[in-house]
């Protein structure tokens, strides 16, 4: 039957009717060559007439849009990337700062005024201008908003949901001369879903579940024992940043740990952004077990930073983790319908140039097939995150080691199945170059475009979670899955910056190359029973294989194993004795400097010193090592040295791989006697005296 369009008032009619006499004028000035015309703002459902307008929004109402600009020198950058993740280049982890990464390929200061002038013309308030300069936040009345990006902003029955949305009627235009890429929150046609299940009624927590909450669910802490195990690494000076379109209250949290004999040291600060307030949009159990997951696996990280915008606004709250720079570990647990799948993508990049990286849920819908009516697969699908996908985990008992793990494959929920998301990517990625080669027959990869997911952890629906005062078994999800990881990478990085290394940081090229290596059973759980077909075989899915495959990826995290070989071949330096006393005049002191290989590193490491205190030299002998060659470290002082305390670093270089060690320095006053006189001279400027023989 056909759908019969709803009356309009006589508000709407006549706001119906300028909207007509709108599009007959504006095409014009688009004729006039002045426009830059954009793309990717209007969804397919309002550009092919699917549905029908019932009003628009009002023109006194005030919107925020984020004016988005290209990156410099996208080449440059994809090279450089390359480079920072191939342990052979001089460039091997070595990441950009913001400031860098902005003065490189950010937009230049003039093209970025040049955006922030045209937004101050037509009336908009600037409300935000961030350090990279992707972007140009902007706040304006609707009619300010129409006139400036010549559209008209008109409400829609949406096609799928029973709600409205509002959309421009066409693709915005703007004159300037500076290249735009997008006019973020423009529409909200797709909103951000938490990537979180709750057990049907009666399915509950399945019996044969081996965690130590209530009823046999599975605690945060039970995921670091089954994934690291009792080793003394805590995430002690990391942080981890986790993506929210909402807020939460600070009492489940406390109640997740408290309901089972739990306590928890960690910070947890807020990032507030574009009108967020924290509370709780309905109920806060994604936002809550996203916490309470990263700080189960890693209980002694230094924060967690959630950063919460509204649902529109993943741009901003994006850009923030980039700017900001503090977290090295990103989680999100949210997945959406974007306008356009590259609009992210140069922030996604900023990550990985950066040292971060950014781990996604895959979903819980099973296999990326076309029959979800409203599909949602990113940003899990973008080249530059890392993809998690969803298991159902067996321990040897309650806080007991990992056992065994299969596909996740959930109990159909009204009428709909769930399980571990994976496929290929249907907005067409291209294959990032480091999943080259993984496509087989048996896992049915793409051997051209971009394969999800990457990897995968606990996500069956036996968890234990709270929501707003209320706290059960039952949960589940990638989201799950996600925050884990997170947490899990924090570990990984305690023990790099302990070691003086730098942060692992995006770790899809490493994964890929452990994957296809003799050590991937040691370092990874591979998961090869089950599949993702949560439709009982009317769409299909895939099969668990072994190695890579579209349900689970290369699996889940083998500990320790795992942690020592993320950051491929590397070293460490370490100083014995750690502290060194020397005389101004002195003979010197030494320390000797040794070098321990990890993950089959066998290069040669030359040494330097540096943070010298005045008047003070560093030998080395010899000033290259390799193996577990050791070099002698000696510290001179002059007669016109400056005495006091010191740090002194040493840093060993190899190619791309840098260590440091460091060596507490004290510098005294030395005695120096005169035979002839028996004069003792004491040090610098000091009284001279004589002393009996």
């Amino acid at each position: 039957m056909r759908r019969q369009k709803p009356a309009l008032g006589w508000t709407a009619l006549l706001a119906l009717m300028a909207l007509t006499l709108f599009a007959t004028t504006a095409p014009a000035a688009a004729q006039t060559g002045s426009l830059q015309v954009l793309h990717g703002h209007v969804r397919p459902a309002v550009s092919s007439g699917q549905t029908a307008p019932v009003g628009v929004l009002p023109p006194t109402q005030r919107m925020s849009v984020a004016i988005m600009l290209p990156l410099r020198n996208q080449s440059e950058l994809t090279s450089l990337l390359d480079r920072i993740y191939d342990s052979s280049a001089p460039e091997y982890r070595r990441f950009l700062s913001v400031a860098e990464f902005t003065e490189q390929f950010g937009p230049t200061p003039q093209d970025y005024q040049a955006v922030v002038d045209f937004a101050k013309a037509n009336g908009l308030t600037v409300t935000f201008t961030p350090a990279n300069r992707m972007l140009v936040d902007v706040s304006g009345t609707v009619a300010q908003i129409e006139k400036a990006f010549h559209v008209a902003m008109t409400v829609y029955h949406h096609p799928t949901e029973n709600r409205t949305f509002y959309s421009p009627d066409r693709e915005p235009s703007i004159e300037l001369n500076v290249p735009v890429t997008h006019i973020a929150g423009l529409n909200n046609f797709s909103i951000p879903r938490p990537i979180v299940t709750k057990a049907s009624m009666n399915q509950g927590v399945s019996s044969n579940t081996t965690g130590s909450g209530p009823g046999g669910s599975f605690l945060g802490s039970d995921m670091r024992a089954a994934y690291y195990g009792g080793g003394a690494l805590t995430g002690a000076g990391q942080a981890v940043g986790l993506l929210e379109f909402g807020g939460y209250n600070l009492s489940d949290v406390n109640l997740s740990f408290s309901n089972v004999g739990q306590t928890y040291s960690v910070p947890i600060n807020n990032v507030l952004l574009d009108g967020a307030n924290g509370q709780p949009n309905g109920d806060d159990v994604e936002e809550v077990l996203d916490i309470v997951q990263a700080i189960g696996m890693a209980p002694g990280l230094s924060q967690v930073r959630v950063y919460i915008a509204p649902p529109v606004f993943d741009v901003d709250v994006l850009n923030q983790m980039a700017t900001d720079n503090i977290a090295k570990q990103l989680s999100c647990s949210w997945l959406w319908y974007p306008e356009d799948a590259s609009t992210d993508d140069p922030i996604f990049q900023e990550f990985a140039a950066q040292g971060q990286n950014f781990s996604v849920a895959s979903g819980d819908y099973g296999a990326y097939t076309n029959f979800i009516p409203s599909p949602f697969y990113f940003p899990a699908e973008d080249a530059y995150v890392t993809a998690v996908g969803g298991t159902a985990l067996t321990t040897n008992g309650a806080g007991g080691a990992w056992e065994s793990e299969i596909v996740w494959n959930g109990v159909p929920e009204n009428g709909r199945g769930v399980g571990s998301g994976g496929g290929i990517s249907p907005d067409g990625i291209v294959i990032p170059k480091w999943q080259l080669g993984v496509a087989n027959s048996a896992n049915a990869a793409s051997r051209t475009v971009r394969n999800v997911p990457d990897v995968a952890a606990e996500g069956n629906t036996d968890n234990y979670a709270c929501n707003l005062g209320v706290c059960i078994g039952g949960w589940g999800g990638t989201s799950f899955a996600a925050p884990r990881w997170a947490g899990f990478l924090a570990l990984v990085n305690q023990q790099l910056v302990n070691g003086g290394q730098s942060s692992v940081g995006f770790i899809n090229p490493a994964i890929y190359a452990i994957g296809m290596s003799t050590g991937y059973d040691s370092d990874f759980h591979d998961i090869t029973i089950g599949n993702n077909d949560v439709s009982a075989g009317l769409y299909g899915g895939y099969n668990a294989t072994t190695g890579y495959d579209l349900t689970t990826g290369w699996g889940s995290p083998n500990g320790q194993n795992l942690i020592n070989a993320l950051p491929a071949a590397i070293f460490a330096l370490s100083a014995t004795p750690s502290s060194v006393t020397i005389l101004e005049g002195g003979a010197g002191g030494t320390s000797t400097i040794a070098l321990s290989a990890a993950n089959g590193f066998s290069g040669t490491v030359d040494l330097t010193a540096s943070g010298l205190p005045s008047g003070v030299t560093a030998t080395f002998n010899p000033t290259s090592i390799s193996g577990n060659e050791t070099s002698k470290l000696t510290l001179t002082a002059s007669n016109a040295v400056t005495t006091g305390n010191a740090t002194v670093t040493v840093t060993g270089t190899s190619g791309g791989l840098t260590a440091i060690t460091t060596v507490a320095l004290s510098v005294d006053f030395g005695l120096a006697v005169t035979p002839s006189s028996q004069t003792v001279t004491a040090g610098k400027g000091a009284a001279r005296y004589k002393t009996a023989m």
